[in-house]
Parts: C-alpha cells; sequence; structure tokens
C-alpha cells in the first residue's frame, strides 16, 4: 500500500533592528539575515524564534510583554501582536490570559501527546503507560542516518518501547535519536522520569521537537511485533514513520511505530 505524508505542526540580544521598508533584518549576537522584503512582522516573528532557538527564553518560561518587545525591536504592539500570533498558532508559545505569554513546553497537559493522533474507539482519555524494553547505542544503518541527516555509522541512540492504554499494549515504538545530542541519554534515565519522553529532552538535553512529518500505511505484525503487543502474527497493524524536527527544521528524532487498530483508530484533524 503506497505511504500517506501528513505534516504536523511546531543571552538576552542587545539590540535589534529591522527594516519598516521589509528589508532584511538583523540582531546583535546573532548571525545571518531575514529574507529581504519579507512583512515587518514576520521580520519580528524571525527574531523572536532567534531567541527561542538560542535559550533566552527557555520552555515554560514567560517571554516579554508585547510592550517590551516593541521598544526592543522598535516597532509598534500591534506588529509584534501579529508576530505572537503566529507562533502561538504554531504551538511554540502559549498565551495565557492574564497572565501572559510563555514558551511552550511538552510538560502541558495538552501538548504531552501532541504528535500522537491514536484515539481509542470507546472514546475513553485515559493516559498511557509506558514499558521501556531497551535503550542502546548504535552505528547507524543508512536508512535510519539519511533522514537525521548523519553519516552512515554516525551513533544514534535507539529506544524500544511499548505503549499502553489500560494495561493493554498498543504501541511498539522504535526510537532514533542523534547520539551527538542526546549524551548520557540511558534506561535508567528513562525508566527514572515520570513525565512526557519529550519533556525529558527539553529539560535535560536541551532539544525541543516544534513539528513533525508521517508516513502511514498498513502492514501485517511480524512475529516480534505480534508478541511485543499480545496479538497473532500477521494481525493488522497501522505502521506510522514519524520524523520530528526543532528550530531551523533540523530533523531530531526518527520515530517507527506499529499501532493496534482493533480498539483504536488514528485521527488528525483537517483544515
Amino acid at each position: 500500500m503506497p505511504s500517506l505524508s501528513s505534516p504536523i505542526s511546531s543571552g538576552p540580544a542587545a539590540a535589534a533592528t529591522v527594516s519598516p521598508a521589509g528589508g532584511a533584518a538583523s540582531a546583535s549576537g546573532g548571525g545571518g539575515e531575514a529574507p529581504a522584503f519579507s512583512p515587518l512582522y514576520q521580520q519580528i516573528k524571525g527574531l523572536i524564534t532567534r531567541s527561542l532557538q538560542s535559550g533566552e527564553w527557555l520552555p515554560g518560561q514567560a517571554i516579554p510583554s508585547e510592550h517590551e518587545l516593541a521598544a526592543r525591536f522598535r516597532v509598534s504592539q500591534g506588529t509584534v501582536r501579529k508576530a505572537v500570533d503566529e507562533l502561538a498558532a504554531e504551538n511554540l508559545l502559549v498565551r495565557r490570559q492574564g497572565k501572559g505569554t510563555f514558551v511552550s513546553t511538552h510538560a502541558e497537559e495538552r501538548t504531552q501527546y501532541r504528535f500522537l493522533r491514536l484515539r481509542a474507539d470507546s472514546g475513553a482519555t485515559a493516559a498511557l503507560q509506558r514499558r521501556l524494553l531497551d535503550c542502546r547505542r548504535l552505528r547507524a544503518p543508512a536508512d535510519v542516518a539519511r533522514p537525521l541527516g548523519l553519516k552512515s555509522g554516525d551513533t544514534v541512540v535507539e529506544i524500544r518501547r511499548v505503549l499502553l492504554s489500560e494495561g493493554v499494549p498498543v504501541v511498539l515504538d522504535d526510537i532514533f535519536l542523534p547520539g551527538a545530542l542526546f549524551k548520557g541519554l540511558s534506561a535508567e534515565r528513562l525508566s527514572d522520569w515520570k513525565g512526557p519522553m519529550y519533556r525529558l529532552f527539553e529539560a535535560e538535553f536541551g532539544v525541543r521537537m516544534i513539528r513533525a512529518d508521517e508516513k502511514i500505511r498498513a502492514v501485517a505484525a511480524d512475529p516480534e511485533a505480534a508478541a511485543a503487543l499480545a496479538l497473532a502474527p500477521d494481525a493488522p497493524l497501522l505502521s506510522v514513520e514519524r520524523l520530528s524536527y526543532t528550530y531551523g527544521d533540523k530533523a531530531v528524532e526518527l520515530r517507527r511505530g506499529l499501532y493496534r487498530t482493533d480498539g483504536h483508530h488514528y485521527r488528525n484533524a483537517l483544515s
């Protein structure tokens, strides 16, 4: 069956200068320029994103108010508001009524399973449990290295785990991460961590997943997958290959999941 590709989107700078005519933007201490003739709010959006990427504002922290950002970038509050609105729509920022605007984090309830589209047919919303099967470092084969922008033989971390719904295994995940970005990641650290895995990645390794692409196809369970998911061999499964990206559209996670479909379905809202 042909695959289906589905995108799932997402030190303080001393001064910044933007071009009112829509020209290039620059920030002291930052390299590169914004594209020429981009709208002014897009330039501001780029400068805010650069600050997020540099770690000036960390996940869960408040960013400066629109008034403060307008003064910093020497533009109107309306221009800043439009830039922030787009970043919020892309899940990079989150607005909290009466509190301000914060950097999105996978610790929040609404983003803990932001990329997971598996839903129970019954409509139940119980949190999924994790069962770690393995975590090891290995040399990346070509089919893993290529999507991650690595060379064959570069070190990757492979995580194999099962997700369970009310004690029933529903997802078998094989996750591959660039070894250079995840030094020190081990089975012990994963087992000890109680929150979402993506929260561990952003809190302890400084890697934030902001968007993902998926390829989906129907497959039959091989004996290994069938055993892990408590199914008969050749039972129908949904194969979901996800490539997740951080800032700068850099691929930082390759995830190959096998989903049970006898009590769950894949749901995606389109607009």
